[in-house]
């Protein structure tokens, strides 16, 4: 072979190994084709990112174009490899784990993340992109993006302006349902009145002002008798369409299970709004999804906040430690756990829910070792997951807080705190909507489960 020869074929093997290489399709040492953004990453980030990663939106980024992640690339993979993001933080190796929700990456989705920021965050080539998706313009209800549809009914709050700089308010004014027939509810979802509300309102949350419905008021469960200035009792007796917080989504009841509105009831709004350094006004809106009429259920699902503090709400965490509480509620009635949504403050670290069996037995429901305060996620038990307890049942909620500086929304580590309701105090408790049955009830689920369980283990043979 000349040297002429030599160096044509050279440059040419460069050209093409040149132009694989910025179109992704290069082999890596282990013979594997490289991951690439268009072919690979697009469709992850489509599915399970773009949401909220796009302009105008919530998140500090957009995750549309190659040119919009690559930047993010080392970040994006130290997030999804920890399972920051997506906002779905529930264990994988203990308790339910069959949600109506789920909006966590697979083991495999993470691989490709990972390999793709290993290997270079190649772009790949733009013919291989997803089709786009329509962009998020206002401030939809994430049920209609889930594909469940429009809400029946959407009743806001007045709004409130926050300064750019104040202490914590909590707004608590009153809206008018306009009913003028008794309906049930399938589903609620409270969202800000609009994308800048989701920086200042913490929480929200609607409770009912009834009219003649006594039965709409949670008697199910009990927190221990004679604790002074601990109304934790009342509390979960006072009816509630639902509570909202930071990055939360919808409350979707089960089958034939339901919360009932009659005519001339009111919501009474319950809104913790926090400055933010600039002056946002907003309030709150409910969109409720009610049963057609002629399917309306037979049983009421009522949203209880069991404490993870136990007695007189006593909580201490010195600077710069880690602390534990625990708190007990009996269940009165056999239940159903629809759901389980974990709620702290900023300092809020892990949170188990253990049902603790009248045999003495127990059993974990659920487990958050890596909460994040800005995504007060609300993780939806699948109908046939959904654990059914019988009356007795102790429920055992443990959390874990972190006031050090490792903790990165922690304000300051240097600052003792206690229980309160401001953004910078703390407090522990599992949102969860149960549904009580009666004894034949009881059994009848649970022979029905069994049921299944033996046939699929019959088929799967």
């Amino acid at each position: 072979m000349t040297n002429s020869i030599f160096r044509g074929w050279r440059v040419n093997v460069l050209v093409i190994a040149a132009a694989l290489s910025l179109l992704g399709m290069a082999v890596d040492a282990r013979g594997a084709t490289q991951v690439t953004f268009s072919k690979d990453v697009a469709p992850i980030f489509q599915a399970k990112c773009q949401e909220c990663h796009q302009p105008n939106s919530i998140a500090p980024m957009s995750l549309i174009t190659y040119q919009d992640a690559r930047p993010w690339a080392r970040a994006i993979r130290e997030r999804v490899i920890t399972r920051q993001m997506p906002p779905w933080h529930l264990d994988r190796s203990v308790g339910v784990q069959k949600f109506k929700n789920d909006m966590s990456l697979t083991d495999e989705q993470v691989d490709t993340i990972v390999r793709w920021v290993d290997d270079g965050a190649l772009q790949g080539d733009p013919k291989d992109l997803p089709p786009p998706k329509p962009l998020v313009t206002d401030n939809e209800w994430q049920a209609v993006r889930d594909g469940l549809g429009p809400p029946d009914l959407i009743i806001q709050s007045p709004e409130y302006t926050m300064p750019a700089q104040h202490q914590d308010v909590w707004f608590r004014p009153m809206s008018d349902i306009p009913l003028t027939e008794p309906r049930w509810a399938r589903m609620v979802e409270i969202r800000p009145t609009n994308l800048k509300g989701r920086r200042i309102i913490h929480h929200s949350i609607a409770y009912l002002v009834l009219n003649n419905d006594p039965e709409a008021i949670n008697t199910g469960t009990a927190n221990g008798p004679g604790r002074v200035r601990d109304d934790d009792d009342l509390v979960n007796r006072r009816p509630q369409l639902m509570e909202w917080a930071i990055g939360k989504g919808y409350d979707l009841f089960r089958p034939g299970t339901g919360k009932l509105i009659v005519p001339g009831e009111k919501i009474a709004w319950d809104q913790h709004i926090h400055a933010v350094g600039e002056q946002i006004t907003a309030g709150s809106e409910i969109g409720i999804w009610l049963y057609k009429k002629g399917e309306e259920p037979k049983k009421r699902s009522y949203l209880v906040g069991f404490t993870g503090i136990r007695g007189n709400r006593f909580l201490d965490i010195p600077p710069n430690s880690y602390a534990q509480t625990e708190g007990f509620t009996v269940l009165k009635e056999n239940a159903v756990l629809e759901n389980f949504q974990p709620h702290f403050h900023l300092r809020g670290k892990s949170m188990q829910v253990e049902a603790i069996l009248p045999d003495g037995g127990s059993q974990i429901v659920s487990y958050v070792g890596n909460f994040n305060f800005n995504w007060m996620t609300n993780y939806i038990f699948a109908d046939d997951a959904a654990p059914v307890f019988p009356k007795g049942t102790v429920i055992h909620v443990t959390a874990w807080y972190d006031n050090t500086r490792n903790n990165k929304n922690n304000p300051d580590p240097d600052q003792w705190v206690g229980y309160g309701d401001r953004t910078v105090d703390e407090m522990a408790h599992a949102w969860i909507n149960v549904v009580y049955l009666t004894d034949d009830e009881y059994k009848s689920l649970l022979e029905a489960r069994k049921s299944k369980t033996t046939k699929a283990t019959t088929d799967g043979n």
